[in-house]
């Protein structure tokens, strides 16, 4: 009597390999019978279908995550993207100051060196900067 088919539907519908399932000799005939997945269930909840425990070596303890020199992920692309926010925010505005005359080119272009130098944090910074 070949029961493949229904060690393979009864390890879908359990949730564990094949090699775990295990039949009752005396009821593989019910076994034999049944189709659906209700049914598989009802056999395991009878008792005619078994899972054998995990064979092997288990874990027992799990080894924790250790924070060494490769395993460190420190987000970059944050630091990057900051970066470009601000940066993008303060040429905009160096732009503006630029357009509308209150500051002229060379103004301009030291104003832009000092940003690529990261040397104003926010648009505030920059403001009491040129205020000064």
């Amino acid at each position: 009597m070949n029961l493949a088919r229904k060690k393979d539907l009864a390890a879908k519908v359990l949730g564990v390999g094949k090699g775990r399932i295990v039949f009752a000799e005396g009821r593989l005939n019910e076994i034999k019978e049944a189709i659906s997945r209700m049914d598989i269930n009802d056999l395991h909840k009878s008792g005619a279908i078994t899972i054998r425990e995990v064979s092997g070596r288990k874990k027992i303890v799990k080894r924790k995550n250790r924070r060494r020199v490769g395993k460190i992920k420190k987000s970059v692309n944050t630091r990057k993207t900051e970066y470009v926010i601000i940066t993008r925010k303060l040429r905009a505005f160096v732009r503006g100051l630029f357009r509308t005359g209150k500051i002229n080119a060379d103004d301009k272009k030291e104003i832009r060196k000092q940003i690529r130098a990261r040397k104003f944090k926010s648009k505030r910074q920059l403001k009491e900067s040129l205020e000064n």
